[in-house]
């Protein structure tokens, strides 16, 4: 990683070293995280282990829709100025421009807890209180599962029938210039918005 050539976004040196990140980051930040929700779930909550279990799956399907949600309408969004084009490309143009800078895979610290804390407020809005930290623990867990799906996508030869399969399909979203397969930890939501397959895009 350090004799990568990354692009360069800001002048100054400290902002831009905030945007370089290595893959164990976000194990180190949100694994205390998931299992301090997940105590305070099972003790203060007095959640069963058979309620806790079913939270997570919904929690884990819920990520993978906001995954898919997020990488289209907002990582993809129609640029209508020089603002939301700026957006756009530190978000998520600047990765496609250069996909493979190892750097720049998982999501830096301060804007991944930005975007928890919004997400968990606008989320207990729906969810329950008593079911809220486990559901939140899962949900990271899911996105926890992304950032590495996504890195391996890149920078591994998977091996594994289901592994081969999902480098292939996000490899095809960044290769193909269509603007399909959002989802990058699972294709379920590309199936079910006809997103498998799209237009081209223009370039």
């Amino acid at each position: 990683m350090k004799n990568y050539e990354s692009i360069r976004i800001f002048k100054n040196p400290i902002i831009e070293w905030t945007t370089h990140v290595h893959p164990i980051v976000p194990l180190l930040l949100w694994v205390p995280v998931v299992c301090y929700w997940y105590y305070e779930a099972a003790t203060k909550d007095q959640l069963s282990f058979s309620i806790i279990t079913l939270v997570s799956l919904v929690g884990l399907i819920v990520w993978t829709l906001t995954e898919y949600l997020l990488h289209r309408f907002v990582f993809h969004m129609k640029v209508i100025g020089p603002m939301t084009e700026r957006f756009v490309f530190l978000f998520h143009g600047l990765h496609h421009d250069d996909p493979n800078d190892p750097t720049r895979l998982v999501m830096p610290p301060v804007p991944a807890i930005l975007i928890v804390t919004l997400l968990y407020y606008l989320f207990s809005l729906v969810v329950p209180p008593v079911y809220m930290k486990a559901f939140m623990a899962s949900f990271i867990i899911g996105y926890l599962i992304y950032d590495y799906i996504h890195y391996a996508t890149h920078h591994f030869k998977m091996t594994s029938s289901l592994g081969r399969y999902l480098k292939k399909w996000h490899l095809q979203h960044h290769f193909r210039g269509e603007k399909s397969k959002y989802g990058v930890s699972s294709p379920l939501w590309d199936y079910i918005f006809r997103t498998v397959t799209g237009p081209k895009e223009d370039h």
